[in-house]
């Protein structure tokens, strides 16, 4: 099916002009609208308005200009029935087979921290989503394309194919038309669901709508006899796991890509160069220092045994000898902002290494989500941290500025550490780690065994609980294995009598007033 007229009605006009000239050189009329039309006018482009070829001008302010039957009856008819061909031939309609189209930028607009609601909806399309719909509805005569990052591929087609586009390619673009005006239609109804009868925001939409893209298809679940895939936000936040992109290595799996995350969350956390190894979703070692280097052989150091097979994240370029050091153990992934050429060129020789870059951003998602039977748990995520001048000392024992430094480090550490969590640390390095016990004295317990299986002393170490202490004998276990100050949220019922018994043993305790709980 040859090409013969195409309407043109963008909002994002990026290389709009360079396709429209590509269009006129294949003979294709070219309808447009409003800013569109003087655009491509003004490139020399000849162009009929849509009001000149439906008869009927724009008006309400442009609200109406591209709803009218000649428009539409000839996007949609199917030139397979002869009864639509006749019934355009009596109204003297064109067909046409390709319709480039972009909405207004409703989603760009609402980001805008001073939009008013009244911009808001002057910025909900009408007539473009129609255009799209129907276009997409009739794929199998008309070209659909709303994405101009497939104009280029557009061009080449209709160069190739003397002025046709393939089925193959008009189902594609059909789909990824409907995908378009179901994000914008999502958008809408999250924005509008979430204002309550004043216009004011809520914390949550009451119809929660959710786009995700397929990135790739994976082997397996969690186990292998569960399927899997992996999906990404369309509203991907720069920084996240989400923006990858894999140098080297075997695919990744849905576990590597869940471990990895939680450690790519960890150390974008911390200012200094610091290094983060996760196994089966808990750090095993964390540590910040001076280079990449000597914080990789700290984070190790804290759990030897557990870091085999881990996944390892830096928040700094991986040079030529933190490379070196990385190789003398099994690794499944390593990702960090950047890998030097030296590095990259070691690490090539284990090629079975997954090597992942993502740039260095602090932005998070806008919602942490986990699935239920029958239902969705939403809530935003936990990004509060902590500075010194937020905690209440509650001893009769001051912090030291180290102990203080390293009570800082080991809450944050903590945040990333299964509840119940129980972390002990000792300059800007986890010594012993103890994860998602029932009971939190059970989590002392095993930290303080994970640091004698490695080899570390808790003597004169910190300790991070994620949540407070419901009696004493959490406190009396962490101390008696080497702790001088912890640091927990407070806010038991017991807390008087926890206080009593850190002063009882000559320690220091801080408050934070906040938990961190991690399921």
């Amino acid at each position: 099916m040859t090409i013969k007229q195409a309407l043109i009605s963008v909002s994002d006009k990026t290389g709009i002009v360079e396709l429209a000239k590509n269009l006129i050189a294949q003979n294709i009329t070219i309808l447009s609208t409003g800013g569109t039309a003087k655009l491509l006018q003004e490139a020399g482009i000849p162009v009929v308005e849509v009001g000149d070829y439906t008869g009927f001008p724009e008006m309400l302010d442009g609200r109406v200009k591209t709803l009218h039957p000649k428009i539409h009856a000839g996007i949609l008819a199917r030139n397979d029935l002869p009864d639509h061909q006749q019934a355009l031939a009596q109204a003297s309609i064109p067909n046409i087979e390709l319709v480039i189209v972009n909405l207004y930028p409703f989603k760009q607009t609402i980001a805008k921290p001073d939009c008013s609601f009244d911009e808001a909806i002057e910025n909900i399309d009408i007539g473009g989503p129609t255009m799209v719909r129907a276009a997409a509805k009739n794929y199998r005569k008309v070209a659909i394309v709303t994405d101009p990052q497939d104009y280029l591929q557009l061009s080449r087609e209709l160069a190739e194919n003397h002025g046709t586009v393939s089925l193959a390619t008009r189902f594609k673009l059909a789909q990824k038309a409907f995908t378009h005006t179901a994000s914008y239609d999502s958008a809408i109804s999250n924005y509008l669901t979430a204002l309550d009868s004043d216009y004011q925001r809520k914390d949550f939409p009451d119809s929660l709508n959710l786009n995700f893209t397929i990135a790739q298809p994976l082997r397996y679940g969690e186990n292998p006899h569960q399927k899997a895939a992996f999906y990404r936000d369309e509203t991907n936040t720069p920084g996240s796991l989400a923006s990858y992109r894999q140098l080297q290595g075997k695919e990744l799996s849905y576990n590597n890509i869940a471990d990895t995350d939680a450690a790519w969350e960890c150390v974008k956390t911390f200012d200094n160069p610091a290094c983060v190894i996760v196994k089966h979703a808990n750090p095993c070692g964390i540590a910040i220092a001076e280079t990449v280097l000597r914080a990789y052989q700290l984070a190790f150091a804290t759990d030897p045994v557990s870091a085999f097979g881990g996944i390892i994240a830096f928040n700094r370029a991986v040079d030529k000898d933190t490379a070196d050091a990385v190789l003398k153990q099994f690794v499944e992934v390593i990702i960090a902002p950047e890998i030097t050429p030296e590095a990259q060129q070691l690490l090539a020789q284990k090629n079975n290494i997954r090597v992942l870059l993502v740039p260095l951003r602090t932005g998070h998602n806008a919602y942490d989500l986990k699935r239920v039977g029958g239902g969705l748990l939403v809530q935003t995520p936990d990004i509060q941290n902590i500075a010194a001048s937020d905690l209440k000392i509650v001893t009769k024992l001051q912090p030291s500025p180290q102990q203080l430094d390293d009570l800082l480090f080991a809450w944050r550490a903590a945040k990333f550490v299964k509840s119940n969590a129980i972390v002990f640390c000792r300059n800007g390095q986890t010594i012993g780690i103890g994860a998602g016990q029932m009971s939190r004295v059970d989590s002392a317990r095993i930290a303080s065994i994970k640091a004698q299986q490695a080899g570390l002393t808790l003597a004169q170490t910190v300790v991070a609980s994620d949540a407070f202490f419901p009696f004493r004998d959490g406190l009396d276990v962490v101390v008696e294995a080497g702790a001088t100050a912890i640091i927990q949220p407070g806010g038991s019922i017991r807390d008087q009598e926890v206080i009593a018994a850190a002063d009882e043993h000559g320690v220091t305790m801080a408050f934070t007033g906040i938990r961190h709980f991690r399921h």
